[in-house]
């Protein structure tokens, strides 16, 4: 496995060019690389495959954009940034203007599209509004190392967080999650491709109930799950009071809690 991952950073690197921008005898100089704010990068769509891809997530891409074809799901397209109106949608309903300029603004993107290909999250969700299911395809690459040789367990939590964020803004609009407790089964060796499966499982109000598991793309192997992770929806935002409630909730498991198992709110 560690070898393959280290065959496409090659791959990669023979496409980037020679370090240090030096150009190899006979190599027509490149373009200079333009800075992030340009068009061209901000427009970009990453969920679509690129060279870093291995077989097995390439295989299941086109398996789901087969099942796109009669309209049952929909890929999610995917960019550096927020678009504008959604940043406006979460600056309405979240943000106190007092805390975030438009300098500031101006200046971010997604944390998990702030790698080169291969290097980070490579992932693509398919969503079925009728299921109301979101299924998210994931790579996770070498920079995203925790324990020798395989993904880190934040890098793991960030992508069942963005998952199930994802599956219930898709139901109710500007979402953003109140509690997420995993449990963790197994590692993810590094370069391997994943789905992470969310469902909706029930709506309390403003309250978004889903559940999540990560599993191998044979699914005979499950890497980690979530239940009843609960994702808030339209919460508006007070300045100085609390304005998200926490519930507290535990996984109910037939086995007693492990050192490798990890509990966040």
């Amino acid at each position: 496995m560690l070898r393959s991952c280290a065959a496409r950073l090659r791959t990669l690197g023979a496409l980037r060019g020679p370090p240090g921008g030096r150009r190899l005898p006979g190599s027509e100089p490149r373009p200079a690389l333009r800075s992030f704010s340009s068009e061209e990068v901000i427009l970009r769509d990453y969920s679509v495959p690129n060279p870093s891809w291995n077989k097995d997530l390439r295989l299941l891409f086109d398996q789901f954009m087969k099942k796109c074809e009669d309209g049952s799901w929909k890929r999610l397209p995917s960019y550096k940034r927020i678009p504008a109106e959604k940043i406006q949608n979460f600056k309405t309903h979240l943000l106190d203007p007092k805390l975030m300029k438009e300098e500031q603004m101006s200046q971010t993107q997604l944390f998990t599209r702030s790698f080169d290909d291969g290097l980070g999250f490579e992932y693509v969700m398919f969503y079925s509004d009728v299921e109301k299911r979101m299924v998210c395809l994931f790579q996770g690459g070498p920079y995203l190392e925790g324990p020798p040789g395989f993904v880190h367990g934040g890098a793991i939590a960030t992508m069942i967080d963005t998952t199930v964020g994802m599956c219930a803004l898709m139901a109710g609009g500007v979402v953003m999650t109140a509690n997420l407790n995993i449990n963790y089964k197994r590692p993810i060796p590094l370069c391997s491709a994943v789905t992470i499966n969310s469902q909706l499982d029930k709506v309390e109000g403003r309250k978004f109930f889903v559940s999540c598991n990560v599993q191998s793309v044979d699914e005979k192997t499950l890497y980690s799950e979530a239940t009843n992770a609960e994702v808030e929806a339209n919460l508006g935002f007070v300045s100085g009071s609390s304005w998200l409630q926490i519930p507290n909730f535990q996984h109910q498991d037939s086995l007693p809690l492990r050192d490798d198992q990890h509990r966040s709110a």
